[in-house]
């Protein structure tokens, strides 16, 4: 029946329950019933402005509920009023509104009278495309694709190792649209859609990655519970020591113990001017290095989150700082660093900060200074391990973008402080990680500094967990590293060839139909 009594408002509680397919509350099936909901006020809307205005506040309602979290952020800073915090997470809604209300006025210009397949398999190239670029202007917001809530079920979430997420979101809003269409007896697209998503989700055994050698080596996610406030300039050696109690002890296996990004107070690398360790910690880099070392066997390796420097000619100003990894040795040398590359708008560095200084408007990780990104992805080397990728927090959400392509890790590594985030945020970036392990049919390890921290198997599978708000360690043998994945051979382009076929398919029957 068609929607003709407020259709904008129609919209927006749509968009508000189908962000309940996410994380944490997982009811996938309200992404569904959202999506329809927008597919028939979008249809019956009398022009292009009424489709782009009920795409628009679709997108609304499920940016506002889906970045609740981004609020949090604002609590853990000086130089905000928190209360901003809530202006800010509706501020980014009406942007990434934008995104929708695009999908919806191209499949709007490209219906016919009589709702078809055509006008659904539009919508869904549309979708794909706006949600790839989403990801990629003005440095990308890639959170929370559609894609993400096949998660609970896994077999069909693993369709993204052969088409990717982005096209695996446009592949949800076709059968949506083909259970919308069922709904007006239209039964062609529903035929086909609806077996193969069940088919996908009884998939689920026989898409299962092997489980590991009994000799494997192990890994070891540390989660040390400490909330963002808790991390003061003088509390280095009290959380130095919390992440060493839980890092566990040698054993003949090698051992890879991963550290949370944001917790490691001191300097790590020597080299710089003295005043420059006094000055942002209270130990010499070699201390907190031996330190680390003490929980090491001969044959393991620890990656640990701190900053790295760089000073002015004279040495006496730093001018410049990356958020890194360092791959730390049983004799205390580094063995390796990674620069996070893909920064944090806001977070790690302030756009257009002509504009923004005078409007009192600063970042929201505490400090002036920003930060530089680092060269992209890269690996470090461990004994007994070979390659390991590392993403650092963020960089983790953006698909096709997380593996050096020349050089294919044996596993990654996703250190993260989502500590800022609430109850909200933390779940919903585990199922980002998720994504990216099936995508690249590697496994991936996350360590926070309060939740979650895990061990990803190169399926998706969450082998073992530290949950949010807990102290303690995940710990197993590495998961078997997968064959490369038909999506990580070719990345998004799959996306660009889904989307095109799924356009010209509905240009054909549009044609076919006149």
């Amino acid at each position: 029946m068609p929607v003709t009594r407020h259709p904008a408002l129609i919209a927006l509680i749509a968009g508000a329950l189908a962000a309940c397919g996410f994380a944490p509350l997982d009811l996938w099936p309200l992404m569904i019933a959202g999506l329809i909901v927008l597919l028939s006020v979008v249809w019956t809307a009398p022009s292009l402005r009424g489709a782009l205005w009920r795409g628009w506040a679709f997108g609304l309602g499920h940016f506002t509920v889906n970045n609740n979290w981004f609020q949090h952020a604002f609590d853990f800073q000086d130089k905000m009023p928190p209360v901003l915090g809530y202006f800010a997470a509706v501020g980014l809604a009406l942007y990434l509104a934008l995104f929708p209300m695009a999908a919806a006025g191209l499949a709007w210009r490209c219906r016919r009278r009589h709702a078809d397949a055509s006008y659904v398999l539009i919508f869904g190239a549309a979708w794909i495309a706006t949600e790839y670029l989403r990801a990629r202007l003005f440095t990308g917001y890639a959170w929370d694709p559609v894609s993400v809530v096949w998660l609970p079920v896994i077999g069909v979430a693993r369709m993204s190792a052969f088409v990717g997420t982005y096209a695996l979101s446009g592949l949800t809003v076709v059968l949506a649209g083909a259970i919308w269409l069922a709904f007006r007896r239209h039964w062609r697209l529903a035929a086909v859609m609806v077996p193969a998503t069940g088919l996908a989700a009884l998939s689920a055994p026989l898409t299962r990655a092997p489980e590991p050698a009994a000799d494997a080596p192990l890994v070891r996610a540390v989660q040390p519970n400490v909330a963002q406030d808790q991390r003061g300039e003088s509390d280095g050696p009290l959380l130095l020591d919390r992440l060493t109690a839980l890092s566990g002890q040698p054993g003949p296996r090698p051992r890879l113990i991963v550290w949370p990004e944001g917790v490691v107070r001191d300097m790590i690398e020597d080299g710089y001017p003295e005043w420059a360790y006094f000055g942002f910690n209270y130990a010499p880099p070699i201390w907190t290095r031996r330190r680390i070392a003490t929980v090491l066997g001969p044959r393991d390796t620890a990656l640990v989150g701190g900053t790295a420097l760089y000073f002015s000619p004279d040495r006496r100003r730093v001018t410049s700082a990356t958020n890194s990894v360092f791959a730390i040795d049983r004799q205390a040398r580094i063995t390796g660093r990674y620069d996070k590359a893909h920064l944090v708008p806001y977070g790690e560095y302030l756009p257009m900060p002509w504009l923004l200084k005078p409007l009192g408007l600063a970042r929201l990780v505490p400090g002036d200074m920003d930060f530089t990104p680092g060269p992209g992805p890269r690996n470090l080397r461990a004994p007994g391990f070979d390659a390991v990728g590392v993403q650092l927090c963020y960089e983790i959400i953006f698909s096709g973008e997380v593996v050096d392509e020349a050089h294919r890790p044996r596993l990654l590594f996703n250190p993260s402080n989502d500590a800022w985030f609430g109850r909200w945020g933390p779940p919903q970036h585990l199922a980002q990680a998720r994504m990216r392990a099936i995508e690249e049919g590697l496994p991936i390890l996350r360590s926070t500094p309060n939740g979650i921290s895990a061990i990803i198997a190169a399926d998706g599978r969450l082998v073992a967990t530290v949950p949010h708000l807990t102290a303690g360690a995940a710990e197993a043998p590495l998961p078997v590293t997968l064959p490369p994945t038909v999506f990580s051979r070719m990345g998004n382009m799959l996306a660009l060839i889904l989307a095109m076929a799924l356009a010209a398919i509905g240009v054909a029957i549009r044609r076919r139909a006149r």
